[in-house]
C-alpha cells in the first residue's frame, strides 16, 4: 500500500519541483527573447499553431490511465504494463491519423503552411507518451527530485540547441528540433530515475477498474487544454499567422512564472491529495495554505509585468515586437486574475471528485472559445485579450465556488483567504502603472522604466504582504521549524 506523505514530504518536493522550473526560467528567460529577435511572428504563429494540435492529440492518447495509475493503493505491475502498451498503442494511432490528416487539419486551422510541421512533429506523440508511466511511478513515491533534475537538463539542453540552429538561419526548424530534443532526453532520464522496464504484458481487464476515474480525467484535461490553447487557434483564423505569432511570443513570456510556480505546484499537489485518504481536515489544511502560498507568489509576479508590459516588451523582444506590449499586459492580466485557482485542479482531482472537475473544465472552455472568438471577430487581439481576462474574472468566483462547496469551506470567507494577496498585488501593480505613467516624458530610456517600476513594485508589496498576511508568514516559519526537528515525516 502506498504511504502517507506528511507536510514535509509534500513541500520537499515542491521544493525541488520550483527549483527545477525555476532553472528552466531562467534560461526561458534569456532565450525566448533570443528566439523572438532570430524568428519572425509567422514563424512561431506556424509552430505555436502545430504544437497545439500535438499536445491535444497527446492528451487524448493519455486517457488518463497513469492518473488513475497514481491512485491506485496497491502496486501491480500487470496493470502497470498494461497502461504502458495502452497509451503506446493510442499514440501509434493518434500520430498515424495526424500524419495522414495533416493537409485537412493545417487548412481547417488557417495555417496551410504548418503541413510539414504538422507530419514531422506527429513524431513527438508516441515519445511524449512512452514516458507517462515511468512519471507516474515517480509521482506515487512523491520522488520529484529526480523528474526535476532531468526536466532541468532535458529543458535547458533543447533551449541551448534552439538558439544556436536559430541563430545559423534553420528558421522554424529550430523550434522543432527542440521540442524533440526536450522529449528525447526527458524520457531517458524517466526511464533512467524509474528504473521502469515494459514487459510484454497486456490484460485489458486491468484497465477496466481504471477508466472510470481516467475518463473523467480525460474529459476535464481536454476541456482544460481547449481553454488554455483555443485562444491560439481562433486568432489564427480569424487575424491571421502574424497576430498569432505574436501571441505566442507574448504568452511564452506571460507563461514563464506559472511554469515556475504552477506546474510544479500542480504535480506534486495531485499525488499528495490523493495519498491523504479520507482525512478531510489534513486536505482542507493543505488546500488552503497551498492555495494563499501560490497566490502570494504568482500574483505579484503577474500583475507586475502587466504594469510594466511597455518598457519589459521593448527591452526583452526589441523594437520589431513593441507593439504588441498590450498583449503581453493583458495576458499577463489575464493569468494574474485566476491565480488563486491554481490548486484546484490538482485537489479535485486528486480527491477523486472528477464530475465537478470535469463539468468546470467544460463550461470555462465554451466560455472562453466563444468570448475570444466573438472579441477577434468583432475587433483586433486587443479585444480578444480583454474578452480573456473578463474570462477568467468569472471562472475566478466559478471554480471557488466549485470547490469551497465541495470542500465544506463558507464561500467568501474562502474566496477573501485565497485572493487576499491578490487583492494586494492588484493595488501595487495600479500604483506601479500610474507611477510610470507620472514619470512618462521624463525618463526615455526603457531599461530606467522598468528598473523603477521592478524596484517600486517590490518594496509596495512586501510592505502589503507583511501588513495583511502575517498569520501565513507565521505558519511558513513553523512549518520550517518543523522541517528541522527530529520528527519522523507523516507524524
Amino acid at each position: 500500500m502506498s504511504p502517507i506523505h506528511g507536510v514535509k514530504t509534500v513541500t520537499t518536493n515542491v521544493g525541488w519541483s520550483v527549483l527545477s522550473k525555476t532553472a528552466t526560467f531562467g534560461l526561458k528567460f534569456v532565450t525566448v527573447p533570443i528566439l523572438a529577435r532570430l524568428l519572425s511572428p509567422s514563424e512561431f504563429g506556424t509552430v505555436a499553431v502545430a504544437l497545439t494540435v500535438v499536445q491535444f492529440l497527446t492528451m487524448i492518447g493519455g486517457a488518463g490511465l497513469t492518473s488513475a495509475l497514481i491512485m491506485e493503493q496497491q502496486d501491480d505491475p500487470e496493470t502497470t504494463h498494461s497502461v504502458f502498451w495502452a497509451n503506446l498503442g493510442m499514440a501509434i494511432a493518434m500520430s498515424l491519423g495526424l500524419y495522414l490528416g495533416a493537409v485537412p487539419l493545417a487548412a481547417m486551422m488557417g495555417a496551410p503552411e504548418s503541413v510539414t510541421l504538422l507530419k514531422v512533429m506527429a513524431l513527438l506523440i508516441p515519445i511524449q507518451l512512452s514516458g507517462d508511466v515511468a512519471y507516474s511511478l515517480l509521482a506515487k513515491q512523491m520522488n520529484f527530485s529526480k523528474d526535476a533534475m532531468w526536466s532541468t537538463i532535458s529543458e535547458s539542453l533543447a533551449a541551448l540547441i534552439a538558439v544556436a540552429m536559430a541563430y545559423l538561419g534553420y528558421g522554424v526548424w529550430a523550434l522543432v528540433i527542440q521540442l524533440f530534443a526536450s522529449a528525447l532526453i526527458r524520457l531517458f532520464g524517466l526511464y533512467v530515475s524509474s528504473g521502469y522496464i515494459p514487459r510484454l504484458v497486456m490484460r485489458p481487464r486491468k484497465l477496466v477498474p481504471l477508466l472510470s476515474f481516467s475518463s473523467g480525467v480525460m474529459g476535464s484535461e481536454i476541456a482544460n487544454f481547449v481553454t488554455f490553447q483555443s485562444p491560439m487557434i481562433v486568432i489564427a483564423r480569424i487575424l491571421g499567422l502574424a497576430d498569432a505569432g505574436a501571441y505566442s511570443v507574448a504568452n511564452r513570456f506571460a507563461s514563464i512564472p506559472n511554469q515556475v510556480v504552477l506546474s510544479a505546484v500542480m504535480g506534486v499537489l495531485f499525488p499528495a491529495f490523493s495519498l491523504m485518504g479520507n482525512d478531510r481536515k489534513r486536505r482542507s489544511d493543505a488546500l488552503m495554505l497551498s492555495t494563499q502560498v501560490t497566490t502570494v507568489l504568482l500574483a505579484p509576479a503577474m500583475f507586475g509585468l502587466w504594469a510594466v508590459a511597455e518598457p519589459a516588451m521593448l527591452v526583452i523582444f526589441g523594437r520589431d515586437w513593441a507593439y504588441a506590449w498590450p498583449v503581453l499586459g493583458l495576458l499577463a492580466l489575464s493569468k494574474a486574475i485566476i491565480t488563486p485557482c491554481s490548486t484546484f485542479i490538482p485537489y479535485l482531482k486528486g480527491t477523486g471528485h472528477g464530475r465537478v472537475l470535469f463539468w468546470s473544465a467544460v463550461i470555462r472552455a465554451i466560455v472562453t472559445t466563444v468570448a475570444v472568438a466573438v472579441s477577434a471577430s468583432r475587433g483586433d487581439l486587443i479585444d480578444a485579450m480583454v474578452a480573456l481576462c473578463v474570462v477568467n474574472a468569472v471562472t475566478l468566483i466559478g471554480y471557488s465556488w466549485a470547490v469551497f462547496r465541495v470542500d465544506g469551506i463558507p464561500f467568501f470567507r474562502g474566496l477573501l483567504t485565497s485572493s487576499r494577496s491578490m487583492i494586494s498585488a492588484l493595488i501595487m501593480a495600479v500604483c506601479v502603472r500610474l507611477l510610470l505613467e507620472f514619470l512618462e516624458g521624463r525618463v526615455q530610456n526603457p531599461y530606467v522604466e522598468l528598473l523603477i517600476g521592478g524596484a517600486a513594485g517590490g518594496v509596495l508589496y512586501a510592505a502589503f504582504v507583511l501588513a495583511t498576511e502575517r498569520t501565513l508568514l507565521r505558519k511558513l516559519v513553523e512549518l520550517v521549524r518543523s522541517r528541522r526537528a527530529p520528527v519522523q515525516d507523516g507524524a
